[in-house]
């Protein structure tokens, strides 16, 4: 028997090479030297496969399955890491200061939850190196690595949602004035900018033209997600809604579809794959149980201690009254019937704008709403049910009632002001007269800085009680020292 001859190599066509040449453009191989070479090397793979009979089809995605195609842009970095020495530069301090930054915020995080000291100076330091010297370093990198024009904006505007992200963070958990601003912008540019930058990178992808609807969805989800969390840390109205919303949308549509394509077109799921898959549901976990944890600090914070201090009003008011009558007989009654008197009128007038900022959020603009159910009328004047409010982290009431230069603000501050001075002609000890502060209006409502305008409805009628609360708790001084007098 003749002994069968060698098998000839199977060549490619210039369709199959120009498949080849466009995938390995796709990955941003910016040395053309390199880039050439690589096309060689995967057709002359892909030519060896075909021997054994594949399609071109067979054989590429046996081949691409062999190479990551991460492992082409590791081949790239791997070449600038040796020839470039800024490029090296950047990579080394961007992994440096990653490591860093990451540590120190890290490690802050766990000081303030245990309330040890260097929590604050931790996380500002980790702050500003992760702002200042990794997102820059990993910005210039990533432009050596790709030279790509339209990735710039993407670029950009991710470096700077994430700046003013982990500044705002910083600025929230330090209390430092204009954390809501550093937020808001934040939002603005993740929501504006670096989503529908991402959405635009990825629809010009044109060998996954079919999961391009679920790149659209997911794009959807995420700003809903995102701006979801926003109003939460803001106490925002719709905070809760938004995401939820975000992860109906991510956890119940877009993740299982894009998963379903991938499985379906792919034989092999890379790594890459599932630490996407992970990574989701790890956030999307995670950012439901922060919904929860937060909807649940609201429940076990605000309204209980709104409700204490109604218990507190009620007893100093009706002690104050008892005090009153008892000495209905006595000389200096006419002295402790004016003083609670004036203290009924401005007590009636804090309520009357608690009353009208509830109003105000349960109506439509300019429709205040009668509001029954959320406001009662009591032996102790009206009573707020904070459970039932519909929106109570809205931020217009505050605005419209406590803000410096409002009208109903010039007319609280008037009248505290006239209370003050007639008191102070009844306090002669220091005692009382230090007591004073404590009915001073700039130590409980928003003064004119801008985070004022950030104060929500639960927050400004929390501040009218302790006002409230504080000038009953004077009062009863005031009607002691008459009485004794």
């Amino acid at each position: 028997m003749n002994p069968k001859p060698d098998s000839v190599m199977p060549e490619l066509s210039i369709q199959n090479i120009e498949r080849v040449s466009r995938d390995v453009k796709r990955q941003e191989i910016i040395f053309s030297h390199l880039a050439d070479d690589l096309i060689d090397h995967i057709c002359c793979d892909v030519e060896y496969e075909m021997k054994d009979g594949l399609t071109f089809y067979e054989a590429y995605m046996k081949v691409k399955q062999k190479m990551n195609p991460r492992r082409l842009k590791e081949i790239q970095e791997e070449t600038l890491y040796s020839i470039d020495t800024k490029y090296r530069y950047m990579k080394n301090t961007m992994k440096i200061s990653g490591v860093a930054g990451a540590t120190l915020f890290g490690l802050a995080g766990l000081f303030k939850i245990q309330h040890w000291p260097g929590a604050g100076l931790m996380m500002s330091l980790g702050a500003l190196i992760l702002t200042f010297v990794f997102m820059p370093s990993a910005l210039g990198v990533l432009w050596k690595e790709t030279r790509n024009k339209n990735k710039l904006f993407l670029f950009v505007s991710a470096f700077l949602t994430v700046g003013f992200f982990i500044f705002g963070i910083l600025f929230k958990v330090q209390h430092w004035q204009g954390a809501a601003i550093v937020l808001i912008l934040s939002g603005v540019f993740g929501i504006l900018f670096f989503m529908p930058s991402l959405v635009i990178s990825l629809f010009r992808d044109q060998e996954n033209k079919n999961k391009r609807p679920v790149y659209f969805i997911g794009a959807a989800g995420l700003i809903f997600y995102m701006a979801g969390l926003f109003l939460k840390m803001q106490h925002w109205t719709g905070g809760t809604a938004c995401t939820l919303i975000g992860l109906a949308i991510t956890g119940a549509i877009a993740l299982p579809w894009y998963t379903w394509l991938t499985w379906k077109d792919e034989k092999y799921l890379s790594s890459r794959f599932l630490f996407l898959i992970i990574g989701s549901l790890s956030i999307l976990i995670s950012g439901a149980l922060v919904n929860l944890s937060m909807q649940q600090s609201y429940e076990d914070g605000y309204y209980p201690q709104l409700e204490q201090q109604q218990i507190i009003y009620e007893y100093l008011y009706k002690n104050n009254n008892s005090m009153v009558a008892v000495n209905h007989d006595s000389l200096s009654f006419p002295n402790l019937e004016q003083i609670h008197s004036r203290t009924a009128g401005l007590l009636t007038l804090i309520s009357s704008v608690q009353v009208k900022m509830v109003q105000e959020s349960e109506g439509k603009p300019g429709m205040p709403a009668v509001a029954d159910k959320q406001i009662s009328q009591s032996e102790y004047g009206p009573e707020i049910d904070y459970r039932h409010l519909s929106n109570p982290f809205t931020l217009v009431p505050v605005t419209d009632f406590l803000i410096p230069g409002s009208k109903q603000r010039q007319e609280l501050d008037n009248a505290l002001t006239d209370y003050l001075n007639y008191i102070s002609d009844l306090t002669k000890d220091n005692e009382l007269k230090e007591s004073l502060k404590q009915i001073v209006t700039s130590s409980f409502l928003p003064d004119g800085n801008p985070e004022g305008r950030m104060m929500s409805l639960m927050s400004g009628l929390h501040s009218l009680e302790l006002l409230k609360n504080n000038l009953l708790t004077l009062e009863s001084h005031l009607l002691i020292a008459a009485a004794n007098r």
